[in-house]
């Protein structure tokens, strides 16, 4: 873990203003025990990390810049839920700079894949290099920096399919409901895996019955679309259990638990827009207590059976462990 001093001469070099804080926060470690038995092989489908910003720099056009997360804290976090793989996803604030998660992926060895962010000059050769050291998918960020054109969504979508249909890999993508309606039919006929993260960015205070969440439901129903049911401080307000992501979860996982996933999206980056907040004023992560937030998982999904789809068997087959 960096120093404060060390962090404070990074940040400067890297165009980072700090906050008006007494300390920088870690980022959150589970206070609340597991209380249920996890299966061997369990996967964190949705984790970040981010690097030394000397080693690592941000992103120029970056709408947030978040605090450091390392791997060795990653996997503390692991131990303490007893989960043994992980896929870390390449954040926004590195653009199509993969080498944090890639680094990432090295700390943690053969139980790590990752996801990666690239754009149309992203040249095949890296492609392929990245897919020798783990990367298994990419991904397209719709939500953070306010893209919810059609118009853009459709034409990216389609040339990200392009980009790893001979490759095997799969399509990520961070949007909205919205979104998920225009693109409903492309989804529909793709080629390759599409996952959506965070319950397809459905809001749990609009509940099951909101727009577009039917439209996410048939896609999963189908086989033609997976689902993170991650990041439930994202989709609710109701801390700490988040109650009302309980009938998303339990929708989702009756449509077709064999393309549900599970992730914690640690270490709980804060995306939002602040009033008086520019984007290199760093911005402190969430602290999320994730043994409690597991917990939640058996009630989402109380068969045992099913949880051990949605932790390993449909992670292994989707991310190739």
């Amino acid at each position: 873990m960096l120093t404060r001093r060390g962090i404070l001469l990074a940040s400067l070099a890297a165009g980072v203003t700090m906050p008006n804080r007494n300390a920088l926060a870690k980022a959150s470690q589970p206070a609340t025990p597991v209380n249920f038995d996890v299966p061997a092989g369990a996967c964190d489908c949705h984790t970040h990390i981010h690097g030394d910003p000397e080693k690592f720099p941000f992103f120029a056009g970056r709408v947030y810049t978040p605090e450091p997360a390392s791997p060795e804290e990653m996997s503390a976090l692991h131990r303490a839920l007893h989960v043994e793989r992980v896929v870390i996803v390449t954040p926004s604030v590195y653009g199509t700079d993969n080498a944090a998660t890639l680094f990432g992926i090295r700390a943690r060895g053969a139980t790590a894949r990752g996801v990666a962010v690239i754009d149309d000059k992203t040249p095949e050769a890296d492609l392929d290099a990245m897919g020798h050291a783990g990367i298994r998918g990419i991904r397209l960020n719709l939500a953070t920096g306010g893209v919810n054109d059609p118009g853009v969504g459709r034409p990216r979508f389609q040339a990200a399919v392009e980009r790893v249909k001979a490759r095997g890999w799969h399509v990520q993508l961070f949007t909205s409901l919205a979104m998920i309606t225009a693109i409903k039919d492309l989804v529909a006929s793709s080629p390759v895996p599409v996952v959506f993260d965070h319950f397809g960015g459905a809001q749990a205070e609009l509940g099951t019955g909101q727009p577009g969440f039917s439209d996410l439901l048939d896609l999963v129903k189908s086989g033609k679309a997976h689902v993170k049911i991650s990041g439930a401080y994202r989709a609710s307000k109701l801390a700490p259990d988040y109650p009302d992501a309980a009938p998303l979860a339990q929708a989702l996982i009756a449509a077709n638990p064999d393309r549900i996933v599970w992730g914690t999206d640690w270490p709980h980056p804060d995306s939002s827009t602040q009033p008086g907040r520019k984007p290199t004023d760093l911005a402190p992560l969430y602290q999320i207590d994730d043994g409690r937030l597991f917990n939640q998982l058996p009630l989402w999904a109380p068969d045992a059976a099913i949880r051990k789809t949605i932790l390993v068997d449909n992670p292994a087959r989707l991310y190739g462990f």
